[in-house]
């Protein structure tokens, strides 16, 4: 068994310039551990695999494609390949996100 505390592992420069850290780099999946301070946002992007999301800790703006929606702690948002998407933090506090990518991706993230 293995574990790890995303406090473990690296923030990794990213091209939004929020704390990503990858906590499982596997064969066929990728999970991320995001944290966007208040004010934060990323660029809105494509995936060319699926993004499954699930919040942590906090109140964010999720928008996949054509639709926003303000999630809670304890919300899973699926964000199917290949849509734009983006987060937004407006809150005065922090916003922790589960990212899973699904499969793992083998071509890089268009930001738009």
């Amino acid at each position: 068994m293995k574990t790890k505390k995303y406090t473990e592992a690296e923030a990794r420069p990213n091209p939004h310039g929020v704390d990503a850290r990858n906590i499982y780099d596997g064969d066929h999946a990728i999970v991320t551990h995001m944290l966007l301070q208040p004010g934060e946002q990323l660029k809105k992007h494509i995936t060319p695999v699926d993004a499954i999301f699930y919040v942590l800790e906090g109140t964010g703006i999720v928008e996949v494609g054509d639709e926003q929606l303000e999630v809670t702690k304890d919300t899973l948002i699926d964000s199917p390949a290949k849509i734009p998407h983006c987060w937004y933090n407006k809150s005065n506090k922090i916003l922790r996100i589960l990212v899973t990518k699904v499969p793992r991706p083998d071509g890089p993230t268009k930001l738009l």
